[in-house]
């Protein structure tokens, strides 16, 4: 790691003059007599270290110093533009994050009774009626870890509710190639079989080939709206009505529901299943692939399916958990869910108030903005008004002058700009996927042409600094599919 022009050395490597002030003491000789004593009863023997385990000898201000460093060295959505499409990594308000830190909220346990639990009961509650009316579904879950565990609630929901009905021949689910990536999977994990739909050449769903696929043995579609090309699928009620005539069911993948949130509701364009991302839409970090949370909406006819307990408020207007749901598909997970997301994504709500509806349109906005800025450096994958997010792909740039999207992505780490998705969706041919999201100033969007302008001129009289970068960082290209497949981060002598 560079720091001030020099590496920094693994907390390992570092070593301490000062023992007797190091926060790490090797071995138990260091622990109170009363600790030593318990530790040698027959039910720890066997257990306890013969002798030092090589941990580095560091004071606490040593410490604090390294790991400060680090995190310094880091790339967030607090300190660069992080423009990564499909994910929408917009800035989290801090005000939600004091909020979730309560004490009243951060002492509760969730097996405390209900009638010291009043307040949170009735937050919870309260959330759920706002999402409804923000989507026009019946009720909500919110025991979804994320949003591929939200689709696996909603389709056991979709599973369970063909089965009430003795209709088990349904065992297909439609996915459109243009539909979100754990789609698939999902469904597969719940027992159904996958049929592919493809695209039209504009990127959206082909009416014709879906009357061909849907039929009486179909549970439904899973459909991303926008879809993952960032377009809106202009024929969402023709796509209803083909599945609904069939019996099926339409589930809504909501990762895109940052285009939508205010202006349009899922149920209008005729969706019974939905999951939000309440990571992505509604201000909550993403972070290490946690801490996630997904509501999962339902129209009045699943509402019976949902996960236990729902929360219900009763004639006296007190808030208490409901078991009592003759078709639910149980629990799918401990408790009630990721409460402190929950208390973020309702605080960012509670802040935005009537201005809702700015959310979206500032977040195409900003998407437009960029693709007609850019359209004539990189080439635009559909010529369908975009949403949220554009896709440009480096087709032509890597079959004339060998410069991929991987290697675009690459150079913008030089510029301190994250690098968008890359290779998705599968569709297009070497994709550049950017959701600038609302939150991006236009001088920081006007900063991010001028580097994309640049890199496309590089790519023309330099393609070399492109093809090998980063500089900057400590490590230029590793092997990505190493690094994935067989990580090692255990720090050797």
């Amino acid at each position: 790691m560079k720091h001030f022009g020099k590496e920094e050395p693994l907390i390992f490597e570092k070593a301490g003059n000062n023992p007797d002030s190091t926060i790490f003491p090797e071995g138990y000789q260091h622990f109170p007599d009363a600790v030593k004593n318990a530790l040698h009863k027959d039910c720890f023997r066997g257990l306890l270290r013969e002798g030092p385990i090589g941990l580095p000898s560091l004071s606490e201000l040593e410490v604090v110093r390294h790991f400060t460093r680090l995190a310094q060295s880091n790339f967030c959505v607090d300190s660069n533009f992080y423009p990564l499409g499909s994910c929408t990594m917009k800035y989290n308000p801090k005000i939600n994050e004091d909020a979730a830190n309560l004490e009243q909220f951060a002492q509760l346990h969730p097996l405390q009774d209900e009638a010291d639990t009043q307040g949170i009961l009735r937050l919870v509650h309260d959330f759920e009626m706002m999402l409804c009316g923000l989507t026009g579904m019946h009720r909500f879950t919110f025991q979804a870890s994320a949003g591929a565990h939200g689709e696996f609630t909603g389709l056991l929901m979709i599973k369970k509710y063909f089965e009430t009905r003795q209709d088990t021949k349904r065992t297909k689910i439609i996915v459109p190639d243009s539909s979100h990536g754990t789609n698939p999977a999902s469904a597969a994990m719940c027992g159904f079989s996958i049929v592919k739909l493809e695209s039209t050449p504009s990127g959206l769903i082909d009416i014709d080939k879906l009357n061909t696929l849907m039929d009486e043995e179909t549970a439904g579609i899973m459909m991303t709206n926008p879809n993952t090309l960032g377009l809106f699928e202009e024929n969402i009620l023709r796509i209803q009505k083909i599945v609904h005539d069939k019996g099926g069911l339409l589930y809504y993948d909501g990762a895109n529901f940052n285009a939508l949130i205010g202006i349009v509701k899922p149920a209008a364009m005729g969706f019974d299943v939905i999951h939000l991302n309440l990571h992505k839409t509604f201000a909550t970090p993403h972070g290490g692939g946690g801490p996630g949370a997904a509501a999962v909406g339902v129209s009045a006819k699943l509402a019976g399916f949902l996960p236990v307990p729902v929360i219900d408020k009763n004639e006296q207007g007190t808030y208490f958990l409901q078991y009592d749901l003759k078709n639910s598909i149980g629990k799918i997970r401990s408790f009630f869910g990721n409460i402190p997301v929950i208390i973020k994504a309702f605080a960012y709500m509670l802040r935005l108030g009537k201005t809702v509806p700015t959310v979206a349109e500032y977040a195409v906005l900003n998407a437009a903005y960029l693709r007609e800025k850019l359209r004539g450096d990189y080439q635009v994958c559909s010529e369908k008004p975009c949403m949220h997010e554009v896709v440009f792909s480096a087709k032509n740039k890597r079959d004339e002058q060998g410069i991929s999207a991987m290697d675009i992505a690459k150079r913008l780490i030089d510029y301190g700009i994250h690098p968008p998705t890359v290779y998705f969706p599968l569709i297009v041919r070497e994709a550049l996927m950017i959701e600038p999201t609302e939150t991006e100033s236009k001088e920081t969007l006007d900063a991010f042409i001028t580097v994309m302008r640049t890199i496309n001129n590089e790519i023309a009289q330099s393609p070399d600094t492109v093809k090998n970068a980063p500089h900057s960082t400590r490590i230029c290209r590793p092997d990505d599919t190493r690094a994935a497949r067989n990580p090692d981060i255990r720090w050797k002598k």
